[in-house]
């Protein structure tokens, strides 16, 4: 098994900036099966949606058109390890934000079906 610990999140107003931080642990050769990592979100009363994912060889980054230009995704220098900086926050990305990581081939494309293991989950609140 591989577990996924999110930190970070909290409140902020609008127009302000968060970080997100996820490590992986597990059995070394489970970690090393792992090809993404990356994020959804669950706002109020909504299904999960993708946020960003990054390949595990650091090499191909996604994001959703509702992100893009606004959140960043990177990895530390311990590949089990991302970070998610979002800036710009508006009411639309209230959400409980989950880590992600899956075990296929790179795709263009987050969904929740491809997501071998999932974090608990922190909130993110951005207040008008």
């Amino acid at each position: 098994q591989v577990q996924l610990v999110e930190s970070g999140g909290g409140s902020v107003q609008a127009g302000g900036s968060l970080s997100l931080s996820c490590t992986a642990s597990g059995e070394p050769d489970r970690l090393s099966r792992l090809n993404w990592m990356g994020w959804f979100r669950r706002p109020p009363g909504k299904k999960h949606e993708g946020v960003a994912k990054i390949s595990t060889d650091g090499e191909n980054r996604f994001y959703v058109g509702s992100v893009a230009g606004r959140f960043t995704i990177a990895q530390g220098n311990a590949k089990n390890t991302i970070y998610l900086q979002m800036n710009n926050l508006t009411h639309l990305d209230n959400a409980k934000y989950y880590c992600a990581a899956g075990v296929q081939d790179w795709y263009e494309g987050l969904r929740t079906d491809r997501v071998n293991f999932w974090g608990q989950g922190t909130q993110v609140t951005v207040s008008l």
